[in-house]
């Protein structure tokens, strides 16, 4: 899957940074896309308002949270039926859990990595 830009993640650092992106299997993976659609879920409480601020469809966003939904065993977002006020989507406890895990996996790979990380900087080409 192509990495998904955020317009609300903040500017990159001029240090390297690990993604992960974890195969659960050949079909189904997490990585920093699918996270930070459910944190934005979370933050805006409504798939298309999340799609919006990683400029994605809402179309894309609903099939990546409902693609997430079917890949664990209970639903990450739940979402309500439009009407009156309209409807809307929330991270359950366990979406909540799946991101604490995959955001801690994350700072434990960084940490192991750190010299390797610095190693690598220092090898660019001056001005890059």
């Amino acid at each position: 899957m192509a990495r998904v830009p955020s317009r609300s993640k903040p500017p990159r650092s001029a240090e390297p940074e690990l993604s992960i992106r974890i195969d659960l299997d050949e079909e189904d993976a997490l990585g920093p896309g699918k996270v930070r659609l459910l944190e934005l879920v979370r933050e805006h409480g409504s798939i298309s308002s999340a799609g919006r601020a990683m400029d994605m469809s809402y179309r894309r966003a609903w099939l990546l949270v409902d693609e997430l939904n079917r890949t664990f065993r209970k639903p990450l977002v739940e979402t309500q039926k439009g009407g009156g006020g309209g409807g809307g989507a929330q991270l359950t406890p366990f979406g909540n859990e799946v991101i604490r895990l995959y955001r801690a996996i994350g700072a434990d790979a960084t940490q192991a990595t750190l010299g390797h990380l610095q190693s690598l900087q220092r090898m660019r080409a001056p001005g890059r």
